[in-house]
């Protein structure tokens, strides 16, 4: 799959929920499957159907230490569809994030440090999972593909922009 890229039109359009006769369709397990194969050849530790050109609220969470995250936790990959955030921590961190769709770019940016966040599984089942730390990260970067933003919405000042090789070069 194609991964959109900053000023695509796709990553600025806010999500559409996925339908509950959705969840009783192959064509959405086939939809998942190439997204996680995608978020896994670009060496992703997340993904969202906005960045393949689909606009479902769709996303897919996955921690794990590769070249671009090399001191990420592992996890197994988490499937989110229609997630909604139910409460956030008042605890910000300032930490460092890359983007699929915003290739070549770290950006400094500050998140809350855990998240609270109710979604439906594959099956259509409603889960509620408490994210913290790294992973409530990925999650918080993710849900602003389905909402239309990128990090690049965080930015505070130009100084917390750095290139990707650069960035390498200074903190792995």
């Amino acid at each position: 799959m194609k991964i959109a890229q900053v000023g695509e039109e796709i990553l600025r359009t806010p999500a559409t929920q996925v339908e509950q006769d959705e969840f009783a369709s192959e064509s959405l397990n086939t939809f998942i499957e190439e997204l996680l194969e995608t978020m896994l050849e670009a060496n992703g530790i997340g993904i969202a159907a906005p960045q393949v050109f689909d606009p479902r609220a769709i996303m897919i969470i996955a921690s794990r230490a590769n070249v671009r995250y090399p001191d990420a936790p592992e996890m197994q990959p988490l499937v989110m569809i229609n997630p909604c955030i139910k409460r956030i921590s008042d605890n910000q961190v300032w930490e460092w994030e890359g983007c699929l769709s915003v290739p070549g770019l770290r950006g400094r940016i500050e998140r809350p440090n855990s998240v609270e966040v109710t979604y439906l599984n594959t099956s259509g089942d409603v889960q509620t999972i408490q994210l913290e730390g790294f992973v409530a990260r990925i999650f918080l970067h993710e849900f602003d593909h389905l909402i239309g933003k990128t990090w690049l919405d965080h930015i505070t000042s130009t100084q917390n922009i750095m290139a990707n090789d650069v960035w390498a070069a200074k903190f792995t």
